[in-house]
């Protein structure tokens, strides 16, 4: 067997081992509201995160190919000049100020007074903007409260709520997880106004 026929052999076993993988599948998460933990409150981000708001921003732009040129000076696009953005990105808000809501079934959070998000507690469910389509499940584990978002393309928005230094603080982390990159790594803190 010639080398190139070994070769166009492997990429046919990997094309078909790749069409199998399947997409992940989000896990539900608690409904169950741990006792004591309640997160509302006003709270606004503290002086040392207020950077965050900023690389979210970039980081949108980025994904929506906001950095590329439309019309490449050769008149065509080159093989690495095609956007690496992912759709999970409208799906995350921020905000400097965050009013928090909690109910018996869910939170309400608004973002500086603009964009209210609700969700469920245990919730798993097929999410939209627009024609951008993903899936959501939210609820508690532990004592955060925990928001993943997943792409149709295989994106994963996850977030996570959480008091700190007795109630006094909200600990808000933002990852997202492309294709084993971690898009967005950061940790906002906000301080109870």
């Amino acid at each position: 067997m010639t080398n190139r026929r070994v070769l166009t052999l492997l990429l046919a076993a990997l094309a078909i081992l790749s069409a199998c993988v399947a997409r992940e599948q989000l896990v539900a998460k608690s409904a169950a509201v741990p006792a004591g933990i309640d997160l509302s409150g006003q709270w606004q981000l503290h002086v040392d995160s207020q950077d965050t708001v900023k690389r979210i921003s970039d980081a949108e732009i980025k994904a929506a190919g906001g950095g590329e040129k439309l019309i490449p000076k050769s008149g065509r696009r080159s093989k690495g000049s095609s956007s690496k953005g992912t759709l999970v990105h409208v799906f995350l808000e921020t905000g400097m100020s965050l009013k928090v809501t909690q109910t018996d079934f869910g939170l309400f959070i608004s973002f500086d007074r603009a964009i209210v998000e609700e969700y469920g507690f245990g919730e798993k469910r097929s999410i939209s903007v627009g024609p951008i389509l993903a899936d959501r499940v939210s609820g508690w584990q532990g004592n955060r409260y925990v928001i993943e978002t997943l792409d149709e393309d295989g994106a994963k928005l996850s977030e996570t709520y959480r008091l700190h230094d007795n109630g006094s603080q909200l600990i808000r982390t933002i990852i997202i997880v492309y294709r084993d990159a971690r898009l967005i790594d950061l940790q906002q803190v906000f301080d109870r106004a």
